[in-house]
């Protein structure tokens, strides 16, 4: 079998989809699927700079996973920047999407995305959509006449003629059914790779950030974006003047919203307890995630939440709000705690945690061997797998 995956961009600064579909293509080499991705050289405001329109499995920061890229129009206008259209992906697509027995396109609403089902349906190919939540009500909300608009000219067509919806948590395809489509859909989560535990890493941590001993480490680790609700959880931790805790934010995102949120932090007078230690990776990346006390992620929305999912198998405990739609699994099991988008709410939650240190700890202890046996990437590539298999049958028949 030959798998095409279309994702507008991959570049880290896009977040977890990009990461998501690298690992997901990564997972089905492993047991023997020939899949590939398309995308163009989308890094935000930049350009990434890679190979243009030749396939490559050599480049180390996309997992050496086989990638073609192609050049996206980079206008100074934002939005249409933001929209990656992309003439030689488009070429490329009509030449050669036919060479693949089932494409699995990931996003709604950007230009790759779009023409990569508008030209399968044309060619009569089988499709698999992946929306990364943006059929949830927060994201519709967002632009709202540009989707309406969108959607009922081009989008609603593409997503009925696909074979399937593939929605990465239950609660986001609660969301879809509101829309009231009559679309068939599954429900896969993202994998996650177990790491090797490090030794003495909440130690490791706090000598790199020179903290003392005892002090709580709070960890924001995630796209740093409006949407991800940091404008409730830093007043939420200023309400604490009193308790010594150090609050870690890693990520990167855009230069004009990073000031304002370290124009927050001075507001709230937590400055001096925040460290802003920009994008981290690999096994700094997992120092972050073991030596932490606590992984936060108040955000809007989250189809999933990869980052949640890697700090769970790393045995720490998570708070998050209900928007993040595997909010009901980490209830369910009593991984961590799930709040409101609320300053209040939040900031007693975070009460609770410095209260009852030895309560979080066993959530993570919990979290560990449940994420480790539900969440490999080898079991979900079999479940991809079989879908795959049925949706390209029942083209054919």
């Amino acid at each position: 079998m030959k798998v095409l995956h279309i994702i507008p961009s991959v570049a880290k600064v896009r977040g977890g989809p990009s990461k998501a579909v690298i690992e997901m293509v990564k997972a089905l080499q492993s047991q023997n699927v020939d899949a590939e991705i398309a995308t163009t050289n989308d890094n935000g405001k930049d350009l990434l700079d890679v190979p243009l329109g030749e396939l490559t499995d050599q480049l180390e920061e996309y997992g050496n996973v086989p990638i073609r890229f192609f050049a996206r129009f980079s206008p100074n206008v934002n939005a249409v920047r933001e929209f990656a259209y992309s003439r030689t992906l488009t070429a490329w697509l009509w030449q050669h999407i036919t060479d693949y027995d089932i494409i699995h396109v990931h996003a709604i609403f950007s230009y790759a995305s779009t023409i990569a089902m508008v030209i399968a349906r044309i060619k009569n190919l089988p499709y698999i959509n992946r929306p990364l939540g943006q059929l949830c009500e927060w994201s519709l909300q967002q632009s709202k006449l540009r989707k309406q608009i969108y959607f009922n000219i081009i989008e609603r067509s593409n997503l009925l003629h696909s074979q399937s919806l593939h929605f990465t948590a239950e609660q986001e395809r609660e969301e879809f059914q509101q829309l009231d489509l009559n679309i068939p859909n599954f429900v896969l989560p993202h994998g996650v790779h177990i790491p090797e535990l490090i030794a003495n890493a909440q130690d490791q941590l706090r000598q790199i950030l020179q903290i003392p001993d005892q002090i709580p480490i709070i960890l924001f680790m995630s796209r740093i974006h409006p949407k991800k609700g940091l404008e409730y959880l830093i007043p939420a931790l200023g309400k604490f003047p009193d308790s010594n805790f150090a609050f870690v934010i890693a990520g990167n995102g855009e230069s004009d919203y990073i000031k304002q949120i370290q124009s927050l932090l001075e507001t709230h007078q937590i400055r001096d307890r925040t460290h802003l230690v920009g994008f981290v990776n690999g096994e700094l990346k997992n120092l972050y995630l073991q030596g932490a006390d606590l992984f936060v992620l108040t955000s809007h929305s989250e189809n999933f939440g990869i980052a949640v999912i890697e700090s769970l198998v790393a045995g720490t405990p998570v708070l998050i709000t209900d928007g993040v739609a595997i909010a009901p699994m980490v209830q369910s099991h009593d991984l961590g705690y799930v709040t409101q988008l609320d300053t209040v709410a939040i900031a007693a939650t975070i009460q609770e945690f410095f209260e009852h240190p030895q309560v979080a700890k066993q959530k993570g202890d919990r979290a560990q061997p449940y994420i480790a046996e539900n969440y490999s990437w080898a079991k979900i590539a079999d479940s991809l797998i079989n879908i795959y298999t049925k949706n390209v049958k029942y083209s054919k028949s």
